[in-house]
């Protein structure tokens, strides 16, 4: 008889942004850990189809998965915790269960049913809980929803998951709330109220947290336990202290010396116990690191980290199996706006990474960013419009191409080194329609990419509308551009790198969405070796 699927849900209350993901994610790491077999789901109650079209300042940087699906960030937390690779059932969105159920209805499929949330939206939530592990491929689903307790539009998946949490039964599943318990410097108190009052909404919907997990910026005193404890109904054990820490990697390990793991397992009847002395080795070498290096991050969206997560996180996995500590500085490209600027801002850079974006604004001071690395022989890595700049850069400068550029930044230069995919040309809708998701690339022989993958074949992830314009490669390449990767069945450039340079490399793809913890991505690991190099060569 084949065991029952277990069933962990993840749910918020008093104030959005509490770290739900990456609780969920922590927890997935200790059950993976245990040699369980772990996936993750993401329900979103946003009416949006998929956050493919939202602004980065309001939702941070879009996730993409292999199958080309544009998902919420925290599905980069899931794949980077617990290293299985998501898909388009690992997200959710209220605007995809209201879209299918209206499809449905139009169809004819529900025989002139008055359609209505419950039971028609609510059993497609359920549905599409079910259908991340459908077939039954593993022994535990975490399911983490977004947004707060008495939001009006998640009050749908709060319902679905109290059906189900019923029909599982209580062995087979348990809820985890994670909350705010604020400190209040007048009164030099923390104050559990919030705390209470989430759990009571909680429960007027029909649910019972088993495990509450405290966000707070101070410990939590024995009496604080005790009165959240009392006054939510749960075992002062199972309130659990959500401090801050240095690394989000360290959570884990803050979740299993409280005991969480142990919990879990019990409660669940599975019989497993964390292994975490990987990650205990991971964290010792991200604190004592032995180098310290500075990255010059050059984008448009610094204000917002969140809209860099993935590039931020593929450093630290990078810095670790470097030894060595990045230090980022951020660099607004607007503010390039010469040569002396740019001698001015990376002064002190041991490596300049520019970032992926869309749009014209700062295209110029990108451009001079790869222009500055490129002649003074600063490790360089370049991602999707990264690569772009530095082939405009090359015509320009090298090439003596002096009008080269995107027909993104403007439509009717006279040499369109870069321009918009023919199967772009047609498309007016915006979302879900650039190129997506894993595309092979095949890695020149003897070149710093074949160096760092060590393999002729890989396979990326891409989301971007333009490209190096094929009828300008024979220039670039007999002027010194080396095209070290090619997508063979679509002609398209994938990897660009220079000749007589250190390290001066750049994608097309996007290659931090696949860095992990216990594997730091092979372009990012390089770049960051390079660094540490041109480091200690100049000091």
């Amino acid at each position: 008889m084949a065991k029952p699927v277990k069933y962990i849900f993840v749910v918020g209350g008093v104030i959005s942004g509490l770290g739900k993901g990456i609780a969920a994610s922590s927890i997935g790491y200790l059950l993976k850990s245990a040699g369980l077999r772990v996936t993750i789901l993401k329900l979103d109650p946003y009416l949006n189809v998929d956050p493919g079209t939202m602004n980065p300042y309001q939702h941070g940087e879009v996730f993409v998965l292999d199958d080309g699906s544009e998902t919420d960030l925290d599905l980069g937390h899931y794949e980077r915790f617990i290293d299985v690779d998501m898909s388009k059932n690992n997200n959710a969105t209220a605007g995809q269960v209201y879209h299918t159920v209206l499809d449905r209805e139009r169809s004819g499929d529900y025989l002139g049913e008055t359609v209505q949330v419950i039971p028609h939206i609510t059993d497609e939530i359920k549905q599409r809980i079910l259908a991340v592990n459908t077939p039954k491929k593993y022994d535990v689903v975490i399911c983490e929803v977004g947004g707060t307790v008495g939001d009006i539009e998640s009050l749908p998946f709060m319902e679905a998951i109290r059906q189900m949490s019923v029909k599982v039964g209580y062995r087979n599943h348990l809820i985890v709330h994670v909350t705010l318990v604020p400190y209040v410097k007048a009164s030099e108190e923390l104050k559990t109220k919030p705390t209470q009052h989430s759990v009571m909404k909680l429960r007027e919907i029909g649910l019972a947290p088993d495990m509450i997990l405290c966000r707070s910026d101070y410990k939590l005193t024995k009496s604080i336990r005790d009165k959240i404890a009392l006054f939510c109904n749960v075992p002062a054990s199972h309130v659990i202290e959500g401090k801050e820490v240095e690394s989000i990697y360290e959570v884990p390990l803050v979740f299993e010396k409280q005991k969480v793991g142990e919990f879990i397992t019990e409660r669940l009847e599975l019989d497993r116990t964390p292994v975490i002395e990987e990650l205990e080795l991971f964290i010792s070498r991200y604190k004592n690191p032995k180098h310290e290096v500075k990255i010059a991050m050059c984008g448009k969206y610094n204000a917002l980290p969140d809209a860099y997560k993935s590039v931020l996180e593929a450093f630290i996995h990078s810095g670790v199996e470097n030894d060595a500590r990045i230090m980022i500085e951020w660099i607004d490209t607007e503010n390039i706006k010469n040569d002396n600027d740019a001698a001015k801002v990376f002064k002190e850079i041991n490596g300049i990474l520019l970032l992926p974006g869309f749009g014209s604004r700062g295209s110029a001071g990108k451009i001079r960013s790869c222009k500055y690395a490129r002649e003074n022989d600063i490790p360089f890595l370049g991602i999707c419009l990264g690569l772009q700049c530095a082939v405009i850069d090359f015509a320009r400068h090298v090439c003596g191409l002096e009008k080269a550029n995107s027909t993104e930044f403007n439509k009717s230069t006279p040499t369109p080194v870069i321009d918009l995919m023919e199967s772009q040309k047609a498309i007016r809708r915006k979302g879900g329609t650039m190129r997506l998701g894993a595309y092979d690339c095949e890695i020149k022989s003897g070149t710093k990419a074949y160096d760092a993958y060590s393999k002729k074949k890989i396979s990326e992830r891409h989301r971007h509308r333009w490209e190096v314009n094929n009828r300008y490669r024979t220039k670039l390449e007999n002027a010194g551009m080396i095209f070290s990767g090619l997508n063979t069945e679509l002609n398209l450039v994938e990897m660009i790198e220079l000749q007589n340079h250190p390290w001066f490399v750049a994608s097309q793809f996007h290659p931090e969405l696949k860095s992990r913890v216990n594997k730091a991505h092979p372009l990012f690991r390089d770049f960051v070796a390079a660094s540490v190099k041109h480091k200690n060569r100049i000091s």
